[in-house]
């Protein structure tokens, strides 16, 4: 979790409205690929990790900083949805995504599909990362809310 983290951080200020999220993607303590949010916000850091990993993902674990989306604003899979289709066995996460293509959306669907998630490794660790993200709503949201 240490490097999706340290991925996420070293992509703030690069990725638009859309939060700096990190992904490692392990199996039996070997990184397998990792990822974070491209310059403007797109590609996501999962969508880029699944495809770097390929059929090496079945039945690794996602560490991701930031909650998985469960619904994109471009229609395209979600994060969730492409975890799910690349074979991952388990999720785990730093951070809870306020956004409300996030909060528990992405989760809910591992979570239907038979991927266990864990919620909160290293969120203290994490937290600098989304203070801007996470204020935003706190604060009622912004106008058009950070996409993810």
């Amino acid at each position: 979790m240490r490097r999706a983290i340290s991925l996420a951080r070293a992509r703030l200020g690069r990725t638009g409205d859309n939060p700096a999220v990190g992904c490692v993607i392990a199996m039996n303590d070997e990184v397998i690929a990792e990822a974070a949010t491209s310059d403007g916000g797109r590609p996501h850091a999962e969508e880029q990790a699944i495809a770097m990993a390929g059929t090496r993902a079945a039945g690794a674990t996602a560490y991701v900083s930031l909650e998985p989306c469960g619904e994109r604003t471009s229609g395209a899979a979600s994060c969730a949805e492409r975890l799910i289709g690349g074979g991952i066995a388990r999720v785990v996460y730093a951070v809870a995504n306020p956004d409300e293509r996030s909060a528990q959306k992405g989760p809910s669907r591992l979570d239907r599909a038979g991927i266990p998630v864990e919620a909160g490794l290293l969120a203290d660790e994490a937290e600098d990362v989304y203070v801007a993200f996470l204020a935003a709503y706190k604060k009622g949201g912004a106008e058009t809310p950070p996409s993810r």
